[in-house]
Protein backbone atom coordinates (compact mmCIF):
# COMPACT_ATOMS: atom_id res chain seq x y z
CA UNK A 1 0.00 0.00 0.00
CA UNK A 2 2.78 1.91 0.69
CA UNK A 3 4.97 3.37 -2.02
CA UNK A 4 7.46 6.23 -1.58
CA UNK A 5 11.22 7.13 -1.28
CA UNK A 6 13.72 8.06 0.20
CA UNK A 7 13.41 11.51 2.56
CA UNK A 8 13.13 14.50 0.97
CA UNK A 9 13.80 18.01 2.57
CA UNK A 10 12.30 21.65 1.75
CA UNK A 11 13.21 24.75 2.89
CA UNK A 12 12.59 28.04 3.41
CA UNK A 13 8.76 29.57 4.24
CA UNK A 14 7.21 30.03 1.32
CA UNK A 15 7.80 26.68 -0.12
CA UNK A 16 7.00 24.81 2.54
CA UNK A 17 3.52 26.66 2.55
CA UNK A 18 3.34 25.94 -1.25
CA UNK A 19 4.00 22.19 -0.48
CA UNK A 20 1.81 22.21 2.31
CA UNK A 21 -1.48 23.57 0.20
CA UNK A 22 -0.79 21.33 -2.60
CA UNK A 23 -1.16 18.02 -0.65
CA UNK A 24 2.21 17.16 0.17
CA UNK A 25 2.69 14.82 2.57
CA UNK A 26 4.60 16.28 5.87
CA UNK A 27 6.30 13.40 8.10
CA UNK A 28 7.77 16.78 10.61
CA UNK A 29 8.16 20.24 10.12
CA UNK A 30 11.02 22.01 12.23
CA UNK A 31 10.48 25.59 12.96
CA UNK A 32 14.10 27.85 14.84
CA UNK A 33 12.81 28.07 18.38
CA UNK A 34 12.61 32.48 18.48
CA UNK A 35 10.95 32.52 15.01
CA UNK A 36 8.04 35.00 15.35
CA UNK A 37 7.39 36.97 12.55
CA UNK A 38 4.01 36.96 10.12
CA UNK A 39 5.08 35.06 7.68
CA UNK A 40 6.62 32.25 10.34
CA UNK A 41 2.34 32.92 11.40
CA UNK A 42 1.44 32.00 8.13
CA UNK A 43 3.54 28.76 8.08
CA UNK A 44 2.31 27.70 11.38
CA UNK A 45 -1.41 28.24 10.61
CA UNK A 46 -1.17 26.13 7.59
CA UNK A 47 0.24 23.77 9.00
CA UNK A 48 -2.21 23.41 11.75
CA UNK A 49 -4.79 23.62 9.75
CA UNK A 50 -3.17 20.44 7.72
CA UNK A 51 -2.60 18.58 11.17
CA UNK A 52 1.42 18.37 10.61
CA UNK A 53 3.37 18.29 13.79
CA UNK A 54 5.87 20.75 14.35
CA UNK A 55 9.14 20.80 16.53
CA UNK A 56 10.53 24.21 17.83
CA UNK A 57 13.82 23.30 17.58
CA UNK A 58 17.30 25.40 17.43
CA UNK A 59 18.19 26.61 14.25
CA UNK A 60 21.69 24.64 14.99
CA UNK A 61 18.91 21.51 14.22
CA UNK A 62 18.12 22.64 10.57
CA UNK A 63 21.94 24.06 9.98
CA UNK A 64 22.76 20.45 10.56
CA UNK A 65 20.60 19.20 7.81
CA UNK A 66 21.03 22.37 5.28
CA UNK A 67 22.98 25.23 5.15
CA UNK A 68 21.04 27.04 2.70
CA UNK A 69 18.80 29.71 3.07
CA UNK A 70 16.28 28.05 4.83
CA UNK A 71 14.88 31.07 6.61
CA UNK A 72 14.28 29.16 9.65
CA UNK A 73 12.37 26.48 8.80
CA UNK A 74 12.26 23.64 6.64
CA UNK A 75 10.05 20.29 6.05
CA UNK A 76 10.57 16.70 5.93
CA UNK A 77 8.42 14.84 3.10
CA UNK A 78 7.19 11.70 4.45
CA UNK A 79 9.01 9.01 3.19
CA UNK A 80 5.51 6.84 3.22
CA UNK A 81 1.46 7.57 2.93
CA UNK A 82 -0.28 8.00 6.01
CA UNK A 83 -3.42 6.75 7.17
CA UNK A 84 -6.16 6.74 9.67
CA UNK A 85 -7.59 4.31 11.97
CA UNK A 86 -11.30 5.33 10.80
CA UNK A 87 -9.93 4.63 7.13
CA UNK A 88 -8.61 1.16 7.71
CA UNK A 89 -11.01 -0.48 9.76
CA UNK A 90 -13.91 -0.04 7.83
CA UNK A 91 -11.82 -1.48 4.85
CA UNK A 92 -10.60 -4.44 6.91
CA UNK A 93 -14.19 -5.45 7.89
CA UNK A 94 -15.62 -5.20 4.26
CA UNK A 95 -13.03 -7.79 3.49
CA UNK A 96 -13.94 -10.16 5.87
CA UNK A 97 -10.79 -9.93 7.63
CA UNK A 98 -10.42 -10.24 11.26
CA UNK A 99 -8.24 -6.99 12.01
CA UNK A 100 -5.12 -7.29 14.24
CA UNK A 101 -3.09 -4.11 14.76
CA UNK A 102 -0.35 -2.93 16.89
CA UNK A 103 0.04 0.45 18.57
CA UNK A 104 3.14 2.49 19.24
CA UNK A 105 2.73 4.53 21.96
CA UNK A 106 5.66 6.07 22.03
CA UNK A 107 8.06 4.19 20.86
CA UNK A 108 11.33 6.37 19.10
CA UNK A 109 13.83 4.45 17.98
CA UNK A 110 14.27 3.52 14.28
CA UNK A 111 15.45 0.24 14.63
CA UNK A 112 13.42 -0.81 17.25
CA UNK A 113 10.50 0.59 14.69
CA UNK A 114 11.56 -1.25 11.44
CA UNK A 115 12.21 -3.98 13.73
CA UNK A 116 8.24 -4.29 14.14
CA UNK A 117 7.19 -3.54 11.29
CA UNK A 118 9.08 -6.52 9.73
CA UNK A 119 7.46 -8.29 12.29
CA UNK A 120 4.09 -6.98 11.58
CA UNK A 121 4.38 -7.86 7.68
CA UNK A 122 5.66 -11.72 8.49
CA UNK A 123 3.12 -11.75 10.94
CA UNK A 124 -0.25 -10.55 9.23
CA UNK A 125 -0.70 -7.26 10.97
CA UNK A 126 -2.90 -5.31 9.18
CA UNK A 127 -1.82 -1.48 10.34
CA UNK A 128 0.11 0.18 12.71
CA UNK A 129 -0.50 2.76 14.75
CA UNK A 130 1.43 5.94 16.31
CA UNK A 131 0.78 9.25 17.29
CA UNK A 132 1.63 11.93 15.47
CA UNK A 133 3.99 13.68 18.30
CA UNK A 134 6.71 11.66 20.69
CA UNK A 135 6.89 9.09 18.09
CA UNK A 136 9.34 7.76 16.02
CA UNK A 137 9.83 9.43 12.47
CA UNK A 138 8.62 6.91 9.72
CA UNK A 139 11.58 7.83 6.95
CA UNK A 140 13.92 6.36 4.76
CA UNK A 141 16.06 5.37 7.38
CA UNK A 142 12.79 3.22 8.92
CA UNK A 143 12.06 1.69 5.75
CA UNK A 144 15.61 0.25 5.24
CA UNK A 145 15.13 -1.10 8.61
CA UNK A 146 12.28 -2.75 7.83
CA UNK A 147 13.73 -4.22 5.33
CA UNK A 148 10.67 -2.93 2.91
CA UNK A 149 8.09 -3.94 5.12
CA UNK A 150 7.04 -0.31 5.54
CA UNK A 151 5.81 -0.44 1.93
CA UNK A 152 2.92 -2.90 2.26
CA UNK A 153 2.00 -2.76 6.18
CA UNK A 154 -0.17 0.88 6.39
CA UNK A 155 0.84 3.24 9.08
CA UNK A 156 -2.16 5.34 10.73
CA UNK A 157 -0.49 8.52 11.84
CA UNK A 158 -3.33 9.70 14.41
CA UNK A 159 -3.26 13.42 16.18
CA UNK A 160 -4.88 12.17 19.37
CA UNK A 161 -3.73 8.40 20.00
CA UNK A 162 -6.63 8.02 23.29
CA UNK A 163 -9.68 9.11 20.13
CA UNK A 164 -8.13 6.35 17.77
CA UNK A 165 -8.16 3.65 20.71
CA UNK A 166 -11.39 4.79 21.90
CA UNK A 167 -13.26 4.47 18.17
CA UNK A 168 -11.28 0.62 18.04
CA UNK A 169 -12.86 -0.30 21.12
CA UNK A 170 -16.26 0.99 20.17
CA UNK A 171 -15.71 -0.64 16.51
CA UNK A 172 -15.72 -4.03 18.59
CA UNK A 173 -11.52 -4.06 19.25
CA UNK A 174 -9.73 -5.92 22.18
CA UNK A 175 -7.35 -3.45 23.21
CA UNK A 176 -4.47 -5.68 24.88
CA UNK A 177 -1.53 -3.67 26.55
CA UNK A 178 2.13 -5.09 27.40
CA UNK A 179 2.89 -4.98 31.49
CA UNK A 180 4.26 -6.06 34.04
CA UNK A 181 1.32 -4.47 36.39
CA UNK A 182 -1.69 -6.58 37.49
CA UNK A 183 -1.01 -8.48 34.12
CA UNK A 184 -1.34 -12.35 33.19
CA UNK A 185 0.43 -14.51 31.07
CA UNK A 186 0.67 -13.06 27.45
CA UNK A 187 -0.81 -16.69 26.32
CA UNK A 188 -3.44 -16.46 28.36
CA UNK A 189 -5.16 -13.14 26.87
CA UNK A 190 -7.78 -14.23 23.88
CA UNK A 191 -6.38 -12.68 20.37
CA UNK A 192 -8.34 -14.63 18.04
CA UNK A 193 -10.84 -11.46 18.00
CA UNK A 194 -10.41 -8.03 16.46
CA UNK A 195 -7.30 -7.42 18.57
CA UNK A 196 -4.93 -4.22 19.11
CA UNK A 197 -1.65 -5.26 20.96
CA UNK A 198 -0.32 -1.97 22.24
CA UNK A 199 3.59 -1.80 22.98
CA UNK A 200 5.19 1.59 25.14
CA UNK A 201 7.79 3.54 25.00
CA UNK A 202 11.91 2.30 25.44
CA UNK A 203 12.26 4.15 28.34
CA UNK A 204 8.83 4.77 30.04
CA UNK A 205 6.09 1.84 28.76
CA UNK A 206 2.79 2.64 27.82
CA UNK A 207 1.48 6.03 29.41
CA UNK A 208 -0.91 5.88 31.93
CA UNK A 209 -3.72 7.49 30.10
CA UNK A 210 -3.63 4.75 27.25
CA UNK A 211 -3.00 2.01 29.81
CA UNK A 212 -6.25 3.07 31.29
CA UNK A 213 -7.93 2.24 27.75
CA UNK A 214 -6.34 -1.33 27.79
CA UNK A 215 -9.22 -4.49 28.14
CA UNK A 216 -6.36 -6.77 29.50
CA UNK A 217 -2.28 -6.26 30.53
CA UNK A 218 0.23 -9.35 29.39
CA UNK A 219 2.94 -9.90 30.31
CA UNK A 220 6.00 -11.44 28.96
CA UNK A 221 7.57 -13.89 31.78
CA UNK A 222 11.82 -13.53 32.47
CA UNK A 223 13.92 -15.10 34.06
CA UNK A 224 17.11 -13.26 33.66
CA UNK A 225 19.30 -10.51 35.16
CA UNK A 226 17.92 -7.61 33.53
CA UNK A 227 14.69 -7.87 33.50
CA UNK A 228 14.17 -5.86 30.31
CA UNK A 229 12.94 -7.38 26.63
CA UNK A 230 13.74 -4.85 23.53
CA UNK A 231 10.41 -3.80 22.68
CA UNK A 232 10.79 -4.86 19.49
CA UNK A 233 11.45 -8.62 20.64
CA UNK A 234 8.09 -8.42 23.06
CA UNK A 235 6.19 -6.91 20.33
CA UNK A 236 7.25 -10.06 18.33
CA UNK A 237 6.67 -12.93 20.84
CA UNK A 238 3.17 -11.38 21.55
CA UNK A 239 2.21 -11.31 17.38
CA UNK A 240 3.20 -14.69 17.08
CA UNK A 241 1.32 -15.57 20.11
CA UNK A 242 -1.86 -14.23 18.00
CA UNK A 243 -0.52 -16.32 15.17
CA UNK A 244 -0.60 -19.90 17.44
CA UNK A 245 -4.25 -18.44 18.39
CA UNK A 246 -5.25 -17.84 15.45
CA UNK A 247 -3.85 -20.89 13.67
CA UNK A 248 -5.14 -23.08 16.17
CA UNK A 249 -8.90 -21.20 16.05
CA UNK A 250 -8.03 -22.56 11.99
CA UNK A 251 -8.09 -18.46 10.88
CA UNK A 252 -5.01 -18.95 8.33
CA UNK A 253 -4.72 -20.89 6.05
CA UNK A 254 -0.95 -22.20 5.84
Amino acid sequence: MNQKTENKYIYGIHAIIEAIQAGNEIDRLYVKKDMSSDLARDLLAVAREHNVPVLRVPVERINRITRKNHQGALAMLAAISYYKVEQVVPMLFDQGDNPFLIILDGVTDVRNFGAIARTCDCAGVNAIVLPERGSVSVGGDAIKTSAGALNYVPVCRESNLVDAIRYLKDSGFSIVGTSDKNACNFTQADYTGPVAIVLGAEDRGISDEVMRLCDKRVVIPEFGHINSLNVSVAGGIIMYEVVRQRLNDNQIVD
